[in-house]
């Protein structure tokens, strides 16, 4: 069996159980009819699938990163000013990209998310090729990638954004759990394709493939996704509803400064964004450093590391579903036990990972830190933001808490850039403690603001929720 299958069987079989499962559990009856949930699908499976090859084209270059540093290409210290670069432009992004698509729609801006990831793909793949041509001196690889990389995750900060408000419009509050759950599925898939595709592709056809594969992936995705995807029930010949969030009987029409100072001065939003803070610190302590360190150590032919992508989509999926169903059918559609939960298991991981440094426990502890930490994003980047933030507002909730998850990513970035160890000395085990041990205080902080908001709902602005 080919090494791609037998690592998307895996895959494929716990989705099919996962279906089986949930089709068996009670439902939320909102009373839409069959011809309704249908064209739901219709709408949310190219949007969705969109989302995840975004991944494809976002991570590529944080999975094959320790090839470009055999090939002497790049230094861990230079990725890190990448990948840090990158993570603040898509995080500052946010800032405008979220007014844009409450403003023109996530139909509009899932296109320009996926065509503009597909351009500055190609840029990524001719810079490479030039690089091993022997056409860059010094550090202009470096800057070239940066400035594409760069490019690229502008263009990606529309994607997350496009999602929620989309199904914003087609999911009721209390339908939104389950809805978080698939959220968390489609990242996981996304890193997949990245993690697993990627090294697959730059194994077998050089490392350029890893980047032109998603380009044209992506342009796929742009024309499907322009086919099928409305922004609103109404757009697609249905009747519009009311989802029950915190816009729910709205009609007035605010600047968007207003709406900002009205968000920045909701205890609840900014008790999220700090939250989503110190998750975008940990996943990506945990995703983009891993591999890094383990190939570093010599651990690099053990089972979590030969099978990263496939073993984080297998974690993620478990912990999406996990997170959307006790939301709904334990947490009466609440967001804050769930995510206090899951950060419960963020700490325990990272300290379980902080005292098996150098053991094949550290591996799995990683890998359960991911299952909890793509939970809680689905939870509070994926749904949170739709219910605190409402049909009306929810690119710029979504933007700003979006923002901050990339803030704490480019933190990581810069700061286990400078302190990882690279070259000879990353085979000293020592000098590693520093990765999960920076992960602890983290994972505290986050876990004692989760729990500020336990009891958090929405509360409609205009007439109550049908």
């Amino acid at each position: 069996m080919p090494t791609w299958l037998s690592n998307a069987l895996p895959i494929v079989l716990l989705l099919a159980a996962i279906g089986v499962v949930v089709s068996r559990l009670p439902k939320v009856d909102m009373g839409h009819s069959e011809a309704f949930k249908r064209r739901r699908v219709m709408n949310w499976l190219p949007l969705g699938l969109t989302y995840a090859f975004l991944y494809f084209g976002r991570y590529n270059l944080s999975a094959i990163v320790d090839k470009f540093e055999r090939a002497h290409l790049l230094t861990k210290a230079q990725f890190g000013d990448i990948d840090g670069v990158g993570a603040i432009v898509y995080g500052v992004a946010f800032l405008l990209n979220g007014p844009l698509t409450d403003l023109w729609g996530g139909r509009v801006t899932i296109l320009i998310a996926a065509s503009g990831s597909a351009v500055c793909n190609v840029g990524m793949a001719l810079a490479v090729g030039r690089a091993q041509a022997g056409g860059y001196s010094g550090d202009e690889f470096k800057n070239a990638l940066m400035l594409a990389n760069a490019a690229n995750m502008y263009f990606q900060s529309f994607g997350a954004v496009s999602i929620v408000k989309v199904n914003a419009a087609w999911f009721h509050v209390r339908e939104r759990g389950v809805l978080g759950g698939l959220f968390g599925i489609l990242i996981s898939l996304g890193l997949y394709f990245a993690y697993d595709w990627a090294k697959m592709l730059a194994e077998a056809y050089g490392f350029t493939a890893a980047f032109w594969v998603p380009a044209a992936v992506l342009t796929v995705c742009c024309g499907v996704a322009a086919v099928l995807i409305r922004d609103t029930p109404g757009k697609a010949g249905f009747a519009d509803f009311d989802t029950g969030d915190a816009t729910s009987g709205d009609t007035t029409t605010e600047p968007v400064m207003a709406v900002v100072r009205r968000m920045l001065s909701n205890r609840i939003i900014l008790t999220i964004v700090a939250i989503e803070f110190c998750s975008g610190f940990l996943r990506q302590a945990v995703m983009k450093w891993y591999r890094l360190f383990a190939k570093g150590v010599g651990e690099d032919h053990s089972f979590v590391y030969t099978n990263w992508g496939m073993v984080l989509c297998v974690a993620g999926i478990l912990g999406g579903v996990f997170a959307g169903f006790i939301s709904d059918h334990v947490f009466d559609s609440r967001r804050g036990p769930v995510a206090s939960v899951l950060y419960g298991g963020l700490l325990a991981g990272a300290f379980v990972a902080f005292v098996t440094l150098g053991t094949p426990a550290l591996a799995w502890s990683v890998v359960f830190m991911s299952l909890c930490v793509i939970g809680v994003h689905g939870m509070l980047s994926g749904t949170a933001s739709m219910d605190f933030g409402g049909t009306r507002r929810a690119g710029l909730v979504t933007g700003v808490i979006d923002g901050f998850v990339y803030l704490g990513t480019g933190t990581q970035a810069f700061f286990y850039g400078r302190t990882l160890p690279s070259g000879a000395a990353a085979h000293n085990l020592s000098a590693w403690t520093i990765w999960p041990g920076a992960m602890i205080p983290v994972a505290v902080v986050g876990l004692v603001l989760c729990t500020r908001v336990w009891h958090a709902k929405p509360q409609p602005r205009g007439a109550p929720a049908h």
